[in-house]
């Protein structure tokens, strides 16, 4: 492992930056991650499709992009049914969507009260507030930052989910007396994601937008989408209602009753699959559409969205390649065994940081630093909560905001915002945020 490992992810971002084209900055990455590993330009060029061919052969991967396909079907009945005008019309009619503000509080809620599964979450709450955004002239900006936002950061503040078994299965083996009190202590320590959620929450209480999302904002032409007629509200609400529900059950299912020990990849893909049928089932009972013009419709709704599955592709082979040049763990060896005290936490934050966000997997962040942190923790005599939060705060943060983080993309794609729009402007928050954590880990440091 050396200082290039670091170089694919580099140019990544240099070139996401200097030319607004994400697809073109993973390929480029992509090709110099080969490059290094096979020694060879030429090498480098055919590395691409072999790692490519890996990806989709990977039975979890391919879950991804086609229930990434499925979902472009899905959102094009749904949007196309009269169901979501349907929706609107009940929901303003009870008074609950009347102002910008309670639109924003209502994606949040959604993307709150959905912990169980990011993808589930971020989904639910694009789903709903989309059109909602449109009709009080909100950016899809405005919609996926807030999406995002909430999403990422509340799977590890609400940890009864797969994340929290996850993590609590890294805990284990350092002779910790109580592991999942350790776990539960992390919450409030956790400063990144409890700031990001203020953060988010101020922005949809006071109305007020900075950096680039104010520069996207102010660009924000009436660009509602012409809606579809008011129909039944079943359109709308019986897809959503069975992937929801079939999510949690298909969890529980999968991990043998055990919803933290479930299968996210099948349980998204089965139970979007069956929401597919509902709404298909559905449009063709109520005589709205025929079969071809349903089937025309499915495909119209995937090829909206092959760019996305597209870059999902890309940041599954990128993050696979970085992984075998060991990029993690050269970024994580920046954390030295012989700092002061107070400087430890920060710094592992940081490293945690710059991890997720070169490789963009949450994930794999803590499977690098967890097993770094924890004895750092013991040997410094640092509260092991106050480092299970600063690992998991900065493996979020990456998962959050980096370009090839896959509930970034997600986040890009369930609420149609460009992809390079939607890491540009949510960047400059996710950056205050750790900057703000990284200053109360350093008090926390120096309180010890």
């Amino acid at each position: 492992m050396t200082w290039l490992s670091v170089l694919p992810p580099l140019l990544a971002i240099a070139l996401a930056v200097w030319k607004r084209e994400v697809m073109l900055a993973l390929v480029a990455a992509l090709f110099t991650s080969e490059w290094l590993l096979s020694g060879t330009p030429w090498g480098g060029f055919l590395g691409i499709w072999e790692r490519l061919v890996a990806q989709l052969a990977d039975a979890g991967n391919a879950r991804i992009l086609l229930f990434s396909l499925l979902v472009g079907a899905l959102i094009a009945y749904v949007r196309e049914s009269g169901g979501v005008s349907a929706f609107i019309r009940s929901v303003e009619q009870r008074g609950l969507a009347r102002t910008p503000r309670q639109v924003g509080l209502l994606t949040m809620i959604i993307g709150a009260l959905l912990f169980i599964e990011s993808n589930l979450s971020i989904l639910g709450a694009c789903l709903v507030s989309g059109a909602l955004f449109d009709k009080h002239h909100m950016s899809r900006a405005r919609l996926a930052y807030f999406a995002d936002a909430t999403c990422a950061p509340i799977k590890v503040l609400v940890l009864l989910n797969g994340w929290g078994a996850y993590a609590l299965s890294l805990l284990q083996g350092y002779g910790l007396d109580n592991p999942v009190n350790t776990l539960a202590w992390s919450v409030p320590l956790n400063f990144y994601c409890l700031i990001t959620l203020t953060l988010v929450f101020y922005t949809v209480w006071t109305g007020r937008v900075h950096g680039p999302l104010r520069e996207s904002e102010s660009r924000l032409a009436v660009q509602a989408a012409a809606m579809e007629a008011p129909t039944k509200i079943r359109y709308f609400l019986a897809p959503l209602l069975v992937m929801v529900l079939g999510i949690v059950a298909l969890m529980a299912w999968t991990g043998n009753g055990n919803i933290m020990q479930g299968s996210g990849s099948k349980s998204v893909l089965w139970a979007t699959a069956s929401a597919l049928l509902v709404a298909y089932v559905l449009l063709r009972a109520g005589q709205r559409f025929r079969h071809k013009e349903l089937v025309t419709l499915a495909f119209k709704g995937m090829n909206e969205l092959l760019p996305l599955v597209a870059l999902v592709l890309l940041a599954l082979a990128l993050g696979a390649a970085m992984k075998e040049l060991g990029t993690g763990r050269f970024v994580a060896g920046m954390v030295g065994d012989f700092l002061p005290v107070w400087l430890v936490t920060p710094l592992v934050f940081l490293s945690a940081c710059l991890i997720s966000f070169s490789t963009g997997t949450s994930w794999g962040t803590f499977a690098i630093m967890m097993p770094i942190a924890m004895p750092m923790a013991l040997s410094f005599d640092i509260p092991p909560a106050l480092m299970v939060s600063a690992v998991l705060g900065g493996g979020v943060f990456g998962d959050h905001c980096s370009g090839i983080s896959d509930t970034t993309i997600l986040s890009s794609l369930a609420s149609g915002c460009d992809h390079y729009e939607h890491v540009r402007t949510q960047l400059p928050y996710a950056v205050t945020a750790a900057a703000a954590a990284i200053v109360l880990y350093l008090l926390a440091g120096l309180l010890i």
